[in-house]
Formats: C-alpha cells, sequence, structure tokens
C-alpha cells in the first residue's frame, strides 16, 4: 500500500506559502504558511499534521490491541501534543481518554502501552513518546 500527499510551496521560507493535497481529498490545496507554523496564520502546518496523524494511528491501534483482547472502546479521545523546538520535532505526548467497559485498569495499561510502541506512526517517529491517559467504564 502506498499512500500519497502533495505540497506545493512558492516564494521565500518566511513570506513564500504553500498548499497540501492528499489522495483522498481530505486536504485539498490547504494552505500552509511561515505564519500557520509560526504564528497564528490561516492554514495547517507540518507539525500539527504529524499531531493528527499520531493521535489517529495510536487511537486505531488502541482500538485493535482492545478487540483481540475482547473489549470494544465506547470512545477512545485522543490528543497528541507535538513539541517543535530549535527545528526538530522532540515529543509527542499523547492524552487519552477513554471509555471502555469491563476492562481492569491493568489489562487497559497493557493494551495502552502495547499501542504507545507499536502504532505505526509510533514506530516510525524519532522522538520522545509519552502517554497520559484515564480510563472511564
Amino acid at each position: 500500500m502506498i499512500r500519497k500527499a502533495t505540497a506545493v510551496w512558492q516564494g521565500s521560507g518566511k513570506d513564500g506559502k504553500g498548499h497540501l493535497t492528499t489522495a483522498s481529498t481530505v486536504l485539498d490545496k490547504t494552505q500552509y504558511s511561515f505564519k500557520s507554523r509560526f504564528e497564528d496564520g490561516v492554514g495547517t502546518n507540518p507539525e500539527e499534521l504529524v499531531a493528527a496523524a499520531h493521535a489517529g494511528c495510536f487511537a486505531m491501534k488502541l482500538s485493535f490491541n482492545l478487540q483481540e483482547a475482547g473489549f470494544t472502546a465506547t470512545e477512545l479521545d485522543v490528543t497528541s501534543n507535538i513539541t517543535f523546538e530549535e527545528g526538530t520535532l522532540k515529543k509527542s505526548h499523547l492524552v487519552l481518554k477513554a471509555t471502555v467497559d469491563d476492562v481492569t485498569q491493568e489489562k487497559f495499561d497493557e493494551l495502552v502501552k502495547d499501542a504507545e510502541a507499536n502504532c505505526p506512526i509510533s514506530r516510525a517517529l524519532n522522538m520522545e513518546i509519552s502517554v497520559e491517559s484515564t480510563l472511564n467504564s
């Protein structure tokens, strides 16, 4: 399987602008710029997209882990907080709020730890990864 996205950039780093398009067109010439990356401009930025990818991947991997263990999540609410310093992605801190019936805290923690280490995006990232989780039954 190959997934594809295209970035088009025009102009200098600080004054230029670009857009991103994915094959699915979920992103369709979505604007990004210096201002959307380093200030409060309109549009997205690469770090925000990495955060979305990591949160989504982790949630899906945890869902599969729960399913394989005989549980079904009512809801997995995951936020990825990406730390970007000195031109480097330093950390992804995942904050998980989960509602899963009948799972013990111990089993849940085991499944979360596996998802943290083994979701494909976690495995691709060269940065510190941490998870803060809350389980509601």
